[in-house]
Order: C-alpha cells, then structure tokens, then sequence
C-alpha cells in the first residue's frame, strides 16, 4: 500500500520503522504518529537507549551472549553451575530458557546453525570456542538446546562427534518441544519440562 506524506520527516521514520522486523508500512505509520504524540523527552529516552544499546553492547568472551562487559552477568554469576552447559542457536533461545527458571547452569551461544544450503559451515559458527570451553572448563554435561529442524540436528549430530572421545556427558531437550518448532517460541511450562526431562543424547 502506497501512503502520500505531507512530510518527508514522518515519510523518513516510517521507512525506517518499517525495516523492523514484523513491521509493516501500515504498523510503522502508526508507530510514528504514535511517537508523534508523545512527550519529546520520552522520545529523546527511546532514541538515546537504542543508541547506547547499539553502540556499547557486546558479546560474551566466553558464551556469546550479549553483555555490557568482557563477561556476561551469567557466566560471572557464582551461584550458576560450570559443571553443565547448554548449546543455544542465539540470544533468543537463552532468553527462552532463561524465563523458565529452570536452568542453572550455563551457555554457549553459536550464533547460527550447520545449513550448508544456506552456506552456513561449522567454521561461521562459535564451534571452536566451545571445543575449547571442554578443554579448558570442568564440564561434565552438555545440554543441545537446538531447533527439532534438520538444521538443528545436523548441528547437534557434529558437535556430538566432535565429543565423542570425551567423557562428558551429552544430553538434548525431551520432545515436549514439536519436530520443526525454534526454541524461543516454545511455551515456558513445556521449555522448562524438557530441559527437566532432557534425555541422554545418542547421535540417532
């Protein structure tokens, strides 16, 4: 649908609204008068937070999750367990297990999964760092906490190879969550029940 603007301000911020994920022109428009109508300090906060967000966040040294420092407030907490360490697809996903409260332990994010139809290799994702993680941490479980997709078990099955040799014990979430479903989308009581209920893994 095509909106005539009475102002190249208002036509900018709704072509950029719109860029969002999930927004269309017609939710950006209203976003923006929305925006309009509202105190201009108020405004001022919402640009000045994003920016800050933008510019200041980084990602764990040690798990990739988002953080405001070399070390994120999940790995630095001393009452997490270091023992068990649960592989996520991406940020998503630790903030889907997270709302539960029934995880205690830590994470790796890999910033992706194996696709080689999209051109995704093991090498573009944080596989590496993870490996070294077993060498360097007492780690005693891994959790695979992957999309039920072919992605997903393409990636658990390589990364399972990969620990083969160790001792470690490896784990992936019960079904509870459906065949082709992504892990963020999964309601917190059936998220929670299958990290719970997480069966050992066998590579099958």
């Amino acid at each position: 649908m095509d909106f005539h603007f009475s102002s190249y301000l208002l036509e900018d911020a709704v072509n950029e609204l719109s860029k969002l994920p999930g927004v269309g022109k017609r939710s950006a428009m209203r976003l923006a008068l929305h925006l309009l109508k509202q105190e201009k300090t108020h405004v001022k906060r919402l640009g000045e937070s994003l920016i800050k967000m933008r510019e200041e966040m980084r990602f764990c040294n040690k798990c990739h999750n988002i953080s405001e420092k070399e070390i994120c407030n999940i790995c630095s907490n001393p009452k997490r367990d270091p023992s068990i360490v649960c592989i996520v697809e991406d940020i998503r996903d630790v903030l889907a297990i997270e709302n539960t409260g029934q995880f205690t332990g830590l994470y790796h994010v890999l910033g992706g999964l194996i696709s080689p139809m999209d051109g995704i290799s093991p090498s573009d994702l944080e596989i590496r760092s993870f490996l070294t993680r077993i060498k360097e941490e007492n780690i005693e479980e891994v959790i695979f906490a992957l999309a039920a997709t072919v992605e997903g078990d393409t990636t658990n099955f390589y990364i399972f190879k990969q620990l083969k040799e160790s001792k470690i014990k490896v784990s992936s979430l019960a079904r509870g969550v459906a065949i082709g479903d992504e892990i963020e989308f999964a309601d917190e009581v059936t998220l929670g029940r299958s990290i719970i209920q997480r069966l050992p893994y066998t590579g099958v």
